[in-house]
């Protein structure tokens, strides 16, 4: 059985469903299993409705609009009888996300965010799978939240591997089988999600406990190439990627590839291929069980809108175990992600990702007990199989504040 996974440019409007269709058709879906994301920028509208919840509920109504007459354009496209089954089937599901809003009493951010943002995965599902249908391709739709379970630690669970492991085998392999990225349900039956982008890591899941020959990842680009084209403007493509290689890019923050998404696949040396959705028949990326990478270029990788921190112990004393381990305790409990550590005898810098939003709160604590600099808005470079000229490339014009290396990587912090 395969598995493959279409992200939300696969399927962002009407026209590019149909290019699912025949990709399908030329690499074939026999026992195979979609795991499929929102459409399109879904899940910024939804974070919008939840957003609106919070801070100015008048708002919730047109943001709701908004986001349905996204989908309703699109299955007008693909659907041109407005008497199909399709629109109560829709109004189903958006009825559930304003009941919600409505008897909804918890405050908690992050509970709300995953019983609403998942609703985008939904919609695409129920449209993607009646459109199949509609067209002749047999398949079952599956509430992904029915196999994968997790605990309670909303936006950002575990998955009870246990538990999902025995639901899974449940799956019909023989047929086509269509399912949500994204997303799984506590023990309480409230959905959950598995951080943003966490699609990949949902196909993973799934093809680990079926045992699947592969996993597919459709992607707008030709495979994984060393750098993203968004950033760099010389790009090129990566054939064969080892495991551990792309478990360090991953790491690193290569957006390709969800950091999860690799270790399931590794334990039971399932291949991942990463392809174009506008070329199937093309080569793309490998990743698997072998040396290295190949071609062996440096890969470059950045992220955006991070936050680097200089603390200094008041008194000029060392910071020691004991220090370093109350940071970490107080990085954990403001849920602030490290992306990069340098310490001397008297200072700690650290490059941290602010996205729960607890910045504030953190520099509150740490100003009480360390001498606090703080840059905001900074981008952390990272240079994979690095060489002089690729770091010429990313020194000029850039005001450095950091800089760590080792025999492999060499990371920059940069304004």
């Amino acid at each position: 059985m395969r598995v493959f996974k279409f992200g939300g440019a696969s399927v962002k409007d009407a026209n590019a469903v149909k290019n699912v269709v025949k990709v399908l058709k030329e690499v074939g879906y026999e026992n195979t299993l979609l795991v499929v994301s929102a459409m399109g920028k879904t899940t910024n509208a939804m974070e919008d409705i939840i957003n609106a919840y919070f801070n100015d509920k008048k708002e919730i109504p047109s943001k709701v609009a908004e986001m349905v007459d996204y989908h309703l354009d699109i299955v007008s496209e693909l659907f041109p009888n407005a008497q199909h089954a399709i629109y109560k089937e829709i109004k189903v599901l958006i009825d559930e996300i304003n009941g919600f809003l409505v008897w909804n009493k918890s405050p908690n951010y992050n509970f709300v965010y995953d019983q609403i943002v998942g609703y985008g995965e939904l919609i695409s599902t129920t449209i993607i799978s009646a459109y199949f249908k509609e067209i002749g391709i047999a398949n079952n739709w599956l509430d992904v939240r029915n196999f994968i379970k997790t605990d309670s630690n909303y936006r950002d669970t575990t998955v009870d591997w246990e538990r999902t492991q025995k639901n899974v085998t449940t799956i019909d392999k023989k047929v086509l089988n269509i399912t949500q990225g994204f997303l799984g349900s506590d023990d309480n039956n409230f959905t959950t999600t598995l951080g943003r982008e966490g699609s990949d890591y949902s196909a993973a899941i799934l093809a680990y406990c079926l045992n699947a020959d592969s996993v597919t990842i459709w992607k707008d680009v030709p495979g994984v190439l060393n750098a993203d084209p968004r950033y760099f403007k010389e790009t090129q493509l990566l054939n064969n990627i080892s495991y551990r290689e792309a478990i360090e890019l991953a790491f690193y923050g290569a957006s390709v590839i969800h950091p999860k998404t690799l270790q399931p696949l590794q334990r039971k040396e399932i291949p991942l291929h990463v392809k174009s959705f506008v070329n199937p028949t093309g080569k793309g990326t490998t990743v698997g069980k072998g040396v290295g990478i190949e071609p062996k270029v440096p890969c470059f990788i950045v992220k955006k809108n991070q936050v680097l921190m200089k603390l200094s112990s008041l008194d000029f004393s060392f910071i020691v175990e004991d220090s370093i381990s109350e940071l970490f305790k107080l990085f954990h409990q403001h849920k602030i992600k490290v992306d990069l550590i340098q310490n001397s005898a008297i200072s700690f810098s650290v490059c941290v990702d602010n996205k729960f939003g607890g910045l504030d709160a953190l520099l509150q604590q740490l100003k009480s007990k360390f001498k606090v600099a703080h840059h905001e808005n900074v981008s952390l470079y990272t240079i994979r199989h690095f060489n002089t000229k690729a770091l010429e490339s990313l020194q000029n014009g850039h005001e450095l504040l950091l800089e760590q290396r080792g025999t492999e990587t060499v990371q920059l912090v940069v304004k």
